[in-house]
């Protein structure tokens, strides 16, 4: 089970489904369907949707067309267009594909008020029978699939017991797939499967895996817990009982609160930067963001990130826990370029920079100096918060670029790749 066949046959085989029954949608080459279609002269054609080959850009997203040649997201718009030298090209529309996107969450929420949207176009949505409907959940995915299609663009659909299955599954049969893994299958349908089919196996967690003897995630399964630690940590039973199909997980109603995790923002410039002054300005640019969605949202954190990724490929990431949480820009900002020194030597070119803020508590001891002043949730401000208040102020009501300090006319349109927004409750690569 599990692998695409006719939904009449499954329903007949498991019509009376008993357990959880959890949902992952995914839109097929979202961006890209988007473009075909708002440009029917594009359907059937090779379609990328990216920054441009001549600079630094990346993919964001390739149509179906495009894959054969080897085009895939992530990479370097100059070597897609090498790969495939006859692709449209396109920056994308974000406000468009947002309205896409809120029409086909439109349709999960008629479904079902049990909807965890996790990206732009993909989220998580529970149809347990009895939960909020009696209908089988099996008919209900396949409803949600064709109203999609209805829209003019598909989806592909996994449906199992758990966010796991159905996260796997939702992959297995692309583009416009329905994959489902019926109740008491689960072992059989992760068994075979390598280990980097499961989210939160990185790189390196598979490569540790791998010198264990761990392939698949059936074997994942059947290691002792107590093995598991070296590669995972405290994490080694959640990913365990992930791998062996124990997992129990389930879906918030849309209304109730989230815990956001971390707040952050990234870029990816098209010139590289080389000059310290230019990556302090960046830095201070990218903070401004994260700073104003604190505010926004209450939150105020004790730990600082700041990430790279240089020209030749590799990258670092590096932290530093405060001794007070703070939503103040002002105050992690000149945190992030201290780190900068332990990361950055004259000479490196650096190609992506972001910083994040995360440890969102405001409890224990607050160490102050003379510039800053402590609020009544415990957070430090520095003596220029009020500025950024007002400016975000000014931003919410006529607009983000009705303010602009200098640092951001420095990079012009070289900041290529959009923002990385709030990160909620979502498990870290490992």
């Amino acid at each position: 089970m599990g692998e695409r066949c006719a939904v009449e046959d499954i329903f007949e085989l498991f019509g009376n489904w008993r357990g959880p029954a959890i949902g992952l949608m995914d839109l097929d080459a979202f961006f890209a369907s988007v473009e075909q279609l708002d440009h029917p002269e594009w359907r059937g054609k090779p379609v990328i949707v990216g920054g441009s080959p001549e600079g630094r850009g990346v993919v964001s997203t390739a149509s179906y067309e495009a894959r054969p040649y080897g085009v895939h997201s992530a990479m370097p718009s100059a070597q897609a267009q090498r790969l495939c030298p006859h692709a449209i090209w396109t920056n994308g529309h974000f406000d468009r594909y947002r309205e896409m996107s809120a029409k086909v969450m439109d349709i999960l929420a008629d479904e079902t008020p049990f909807v965890d949207q996790v990206s732009i176009d993909e989220a998580f949505f529970d149809i347990t029978p009895g939960r909020f409907s009696r209908e089988n959940p099996i008919e209900i995915a396949s409803r949600i699939s064709r109203r999609v299609s209805e829209l003019g663009i598909t989806c592909s659909i996994g449906l199992g017991t758990s966010k796991t299955v159905a996260k796997i599954a939702s992959d297995r049969d692309k583009p416009h797939g329905l994959t489902i893994v019926p109740p008491g299958t689960e072992e059989n349908f992760l068994e075979p499967l390598p280990v980097r089919a499961m989210s939160g196996i990185g790189t390196s967690a598979e490569a540790s895996l791998k010198r264990m003897g761990i392939y698949t995630l059936g074997q994942l399964a059947a290691t002792p817990v107590a093995r598991l630690v070296t590669v995972f940590g405290s994490n080694a039973q959640l990913m365990h009982d992930r791998a062996a199909g124990l997992e129990m997980s389930g879906v918030a109603p849309i209304d109730a609160p989230e815990e956001t995790k971390s707040v952050s923002n990234e870029r990816t410039f098209a010139q590289d930067l080389t000059e310290r002054d230019d990556i302090d300005a960046a830095l201070a640019l990218l903070g401004e963001s994260v700073g104003r969605r604190l505010r926004r949202r209450g939150l105020a954190g004790r730990t600082v990130t700041v990430k790279v990724k240089y020209s030749y490929g590799n990258g670092r990431t590096i932290q530093r826990r405060l001794p007070h949480a703070t939503d103040d820009e002002n105050i992690f900002v000149s945190v992030a370029r201290s780190l900068m020194d332990e990361i950055w030597t004259e000479g490196m070119h650096i190609r992506l920079l972001g910083i994040g803020m995360s440890d969102f508590r405001c409890d224990g001891d607050v160490q102050t100096d003379l510039f800053c002043e402590v609020d009544e949730r415990g957070a430090v401000a520095s003596s220029k918060r009020e500025l950024s208040v007002a400016v975000d102020k000014v931003r919410e009501r006529f607009g983000s670029g009705a303010v602009n300090f200098g640092r951001a006319a420095r990079f012009g349109d070289d900041l290529v790749r959009p923002d990385k927004f709030l990160n909620q409750n979502k498990p870290s690569d490992a």
